[in-house]
């Protein structure tokens, strides 16, 4: 039996843009459709967000076994433990110092725009936050205690440990038949989804519109009025972030023009900025970093770790938001608090959900960390998937910058490995 052909690369990027037209295409249909029933809200959110959910839904499904099988096949080809750990550890310290940047891009920007900022009234509001986790409970919630819950709950940080622990069995089981045909097993099953995938992103143009009219119909251009500023300033932030940063990191230790960088990376920024979901987005950003030319060992394992721990859109977004609301409650916030800021978030974006909504939660642990009123969050809340959308776009996008990146310092380092081998 002969060997299925690989599409050419030519073939690759064109479908790559094909798809990026279509949920473009999606973009402003949802748009138009979005601003057309905005006296009709109800309909579009009882009759159709549904059919956004259910892709939603089914990108949930498949985001596990995805993380499960890419993860374990990427550590069982690396065949070397030591291999895995040193690129876990370019991907950590690529993702702590970027979120870093970004909550003090975050930061700077808000007080550049601070004069222009609303001033609300902050009587009788009202926000419950919920419950914040410590970091030793962060760090004790990230192994599983058994092996199914971490499957059926989603948790993401105990499905790539569990992915760790497994891939390092079996490449601590050595050569021999029974190693041979669980390499076989799981790539196998990891063909499967991702052939799943590939019929489940189809669909995307669907799911972007469903998900996104009933948002623009249900907020429209009038809630966008009192806060635009505030959004401005969260969004120039986000651009400036993406542009500096990735194009410098991307350029310098990629190896790549930032131009086809981004222009790889189309599909899953409209979708990212459709869905609002990191880990929804995760299967169509593992596509095109691949299609750019990062390795697939790499990208399975790094790209579902920045899922989970790389949030460098919400950092920016706490950063304004944080501003915002000291502003509004007349609270001038001093150097060493502004620092205290930039760790809480660092530290806090381990661990936070790749889902919809799921920054509130770390605005409020940043709020608390500086003593800010978490009732202030009361003020954003009504925008906060305008604010998500952006964030989002950004998150994925440091997700795949990381991949190219430690993509391109493994092909050197085994470059030169090859080099000193030969003489």
């Amino acid at each position: 039996m002969k060997e299925k052909k690989k599409l050419s690369l030519a073939t690759q990027i064109f479908i790559a843009l094909v798809l990026a037209g279509q949920i473009f295409i999606a973009l402003i249909l949802a748009i138009i459709a979005g601003l057309l029933m905005q006296s009709h809200a109800e309909f579009a959110e009882n009759y159709i967000k549904p059919f956004g959910t259910i892709f939603l839904n089914l990108l949930k499904f498949i985001v596990v076994p995805i993380v499960l099988f890419s993860i374990m096949c990427g550590i069982i080809s690396m065949k070397d433990i030591k291999k895995v750990g040193s690129i876990g550890a370019k991907t950590v310290v690529y993702y702590m110092c970027t979120t870093a940047f970004a909550i003090t891009f975050g930061l700077i920007g808000a007080n550049m725009f601070k004069g222009a900022f609303p001033k609300i009234a902050t009587t009788d509001l009202s926000y419950k936050a919920d419950q914040t986790i410590s970091l030793m409970d962060t760090i004790v919630n990230i192994f599983p205690s058994n092996f199914v819950s971490p499957m059926v709950e989603a948790n993401m940080l105990q499905v790539i440990v569990t992915a760790l622990i497994l891939g390092f069995g079996i490449i601590l089981l050595g050569e021999g038949e029974r190693n041979t045909r669980l390499v076989t097993a799981c790539n196998d099953l990891n063909d499967v989804f991702m052939k799943c995938m590939e019929m489940i992103l189809k669909l995307s143009p669907i799911g972007v519109f469903c998900l996104l009219s009933p948002v623009i119909a249900s907020n429209g251009p009038a809630i966008i009025g009192s806060l635009a500023m505030v959004l401005l300033a969260a969004y120039v932030c986000y651009i400036i972030h993406a542009v500096v940063v990735y194009s410098f990191a991307v350029k310098t230790m990629g190896g790549m023009s930032p131009l086809k960088f981004f222009k790889g990376m189309l599909p899953a920024i409209m979708f990212a900025f459709s869905s609002s979901s990191s880990v929804g987005t995760l299967p169509i950003n593992m596509e095109c970093v691949e299609k750019m030319g990062a390795s697939k060992e790499v990208s399975s394992f790094v790209l579902p770790l920045g899922a989970t721990i790389n949030m460098d859109g919400t950092a920016i977004y706490q950063g304004v938001c944080a501003i915002f609301i000291a502003s509004c409650y007349g609270i001038h916030l001093s150097l060493p608090q502004m620092l205290t800021m930039i760790l809480t978030a660092t530290l806090a974006s381990i661990g936070t959900a790749g889902v919809p909504g799921a920054g509130m939660v770390m605005l409020a642990m940043v709020l608390t960390s500086v003593g800010l009123p978490v009732d202030g969050i009361a003020l954003v809340a009504g925008v906060d998937r305008i604010f998500d959308m952006g964030r989002t776009v950004v998150n994925i996008t440091g997700d795949a910058s990381c991949s190219i990146i430690v993509s391109n310092m493994e092909r050197k380092k085994d470059a030169k490995r090859e080099i000193a081998n030969g003489l």
